[in-house]
């Protein structure tokens, strides 16, 4: 794998983000993370999986130059079905999946961390969906799963403002469990993983299969209805304006349109 790097220690299964300068969540890191957990799930030594990313970042959100390259909305649709895909299969996994998170996790790198089961933090971590300062909105099932963890009020905040919260506002909203140094996020991770991986694997994955129900129908209608609504965005005057902005480092002006 490029992007990515898959260590085994003590029967955690350890998956590094390494896509220098921000770990930008690309189609390829999507693609590779697919890989990885098809190479876990069938290797009986991995009980738990622990995530994080390598450099400053957990991964900073969506590759932004990678969506001038999608030709229009249907491609758009498709892009986000992937994700969603993908994550939905993290969500379910049979072995538990704990995300570290330091630096920044936004777009959709925290998509990618809210469908782990367990999220920790550094303290001064910073967690946002910040898709509308772009004219878009979140495609891989972040505006589901966000209320699902912070409630409709904050979510709506988060989006709305498109501004993020810290390490330890995350603790504080239930999106995140534990916030930690920079030094003890890693060792506390391993930490918390080494309890798990003594619990009964035929338990754990009957304790995953559970908790995913609580989503129910209305969840992954909103979900289907997220791709629609992210591929009629993506063809908007808005998102083109946003994504050049932000690909030139200025403000968006919206129109509406």
């Amino acid at each position: 794998m490029e992007y990515l790097t898959l260590a085994i220690e003590d029967r955690v299964a350890i998956i590094s983000i390494n896509h220098a300068p921000a770990n930008a969540l690309s189609s390829a890191i999507v693609e590779e993370l697919s890989q990885a957990f098809d190479q876990i799930e069938s290797n009986e030594e991995v009980r738990v999986v622990l995530l994080h990313g390598e450099g400053r970042f957990f991964s900073a959100g969506a590759d932004i130059k990678e969506f001038t390259s999608v030709k229009n909305g249907k491609a758009f649709v498709k892009l986000a079905q992937n994700g969603q895909s993908v994550f939905e299969r993290i969500e379910s996994f049979p072995k538990p999946v704990i995300a570290a998170i330091h630096g920044a996790a936004l777009g959709g790198g925290l998509e990618l961390a809210m469908a782990c089961h367990i999220r920790l933090v550094t303290e001064r971590a910073k967690l946002g969906l910040p898709e509308l300062q772009l004219g878009l909105i979140p495609g891989y099932a972040g505006s589901q799963r966000l209320p699902r963890y912070v409630g409709t009020a904050k979510a709506a905040e988060m989006l709305f403002t498109s501004e993020p919260i810290t390490g330890q506002q995350a603790v504080q909203w239930g999106l995140a469990n534990h916030a930690y140094t920079d030094e003890e996020l890693l060792p506390k991770a391993k930490e918390l993983a080494a309890k798990i991986v003594k619990k009964s694997p035929l338990a754990l994955k009957s304790a995953i299969e559970l908790l995913n129900y609580s989503k129910g129908d209305s969840y992954y209608k909103g979900v289907e209805k997220e791709t629609v609504l992210f591929g009629e965005a993506f063809d908007s005057a808005d998102a083109k304006e946003g994504i050049d902005a932000f690909i030139n480092k200025r403000e968006p002006v919206f129109k509406g349109e």
